[in-house]
């Protein structure tokens, strides 16, 4: 007997390794056991079943609940790629049955959800009108675990802080910052040119001091010898920003691709005429390592990293789903 053949030929099974992804991923048998719609009884048994066929412990009492052994969470971790893989499997049969078509889960910061993402749907669904999409706008660190469990195919973001070695990133570009006002706001009449030392008389609105754009901002002004600016509130939601900055004279650092986007959508905001040098380190296309995507999903990483064109044309139909209103730059 092969030594990579042992478990499956001792009599692991499928349904153990759904069971052990579930319990990594809930920390509850009760729970998981809900989740395979088995009663828990039945997967306390396939828990045993699976420490008879391992010859180890695979959990341990921890209060009330259970963790996993370093033997449970080493399967448990190959047990998650497993159903990844599977799920796929089923999208690839799917998609080669139906012809062109598709379902792509894609997870992106907001700034290249609208510069790179959505142009990059028009131009797949020009080409393969099946295509569906769901796109969850959110944070490097909310959308990295996301793309390790499988649960989006891929994000368009920055590798989360101590990610795993699961996660790889092809970078694509550094974001630069622009300064959203408010039309009518004393800065943007074109009495003269924005000094720094005009922007630290108005308070400036940004997420916590923890996230990346507001240690990057900080950083730079440092930098300029300007110091902290007032930030009397402190946000991560993208929708009280914009309504701060609508109703007030602050002032919002985003990404230069939302600042444009919603300078040019209407009358309500504009973006200062200065530029400080603020630019967030670059963000890439975050998969999971050796993980093949299925079909829809892999083309339209293609395009997005561009390598691949298939023209432009019907806009994409999108389902937005995750924050309503999430961090504009992280």
């Amino acid at each position: 007997m092969r030594p990579t053949d042992a478990l499956q030929a001792r009599g692991l099974k499928l349904v153990h390794l759904h069971l052990l992804a579930l319990l990594a991923e809930t920390g509850q048998l009760g729970l998981a056991a809900s989740l395979m719609g088995v009663a828990q009884p039945a997967a306390s048994r396939l828990l045993a079943e699976a420490e008879r066929i391992v010859g180890q412990p695979l959990r341990a009492r921890a209060g009330r609940g259970l963790v996993l052994t370093p033997v449970g969470a080493a399967l448990a971790a190959r047990a998650a790629r497993v159903q990844v893989e599977l799920r796929d499997a089923a999208r690839d049969l799917a998609d080669i049955g139906a012809g062109a078509r598709g379902q792509v889960r894609v997870g992106s910061v907001t700034g290249p959800a609208l510069d790179r993402v959505l142009p990059a749907l028009a131009t797949l669904r020009a080409a393969f009108a099946q295509v569906t999409a769901e796109v969850i706008v959110g944070t490097s660190d909310t959308l990295g675990p996301q793309v390790a469990s499988g649960r989006i195919d891929f994000a368009v973001a920055r590798l989360p802080e101590g990610a795993a070695g699961g996660l790889r990133m092809q970078p694509l570009a550094a974001e630069q910052v622009a300064l959203v006002v408010r039309r009518g706001h004393p800065l943007a009449q074109g009495a003269g040119p924005v000094t720094g030392a005009d922007l630290m008389h108005h308070d400036w609105v940004m997420p916590g001091a923890e996230t990346l754009l507001t240690r990057t901002v900080l950083a730079r002004l440092r930098a300029l010898r300007l110091g902290p600016p007032p930030m009397p509130l402190s946000t991560a939601s993208f929708l009280l920003t914009l309504a701060l900055v609508r109703q007030s004279d602050a002032i919002a650092p985003l990404a230069r691709a939302v600042a444009d986007s919603f300078a040019a959508a209407g009358a309500d905001y504009t973006t200062l005429p200065v530029d400080l040098g603020i630019v967030v380190e670059p963000f890439g296309l975050v998969t999971l390592a050796g993980r093949q995507l299925p079909g829809a999903a892999l083309r339209l990483a293609q395009i997005i990293l561009g390598a691949e064109s298939t023209g432009s044309g019907a806009p994409a139909v999108v389902t937005l789903a995750g924050p309503t209103a999430p961090d504009p730059l992280r």
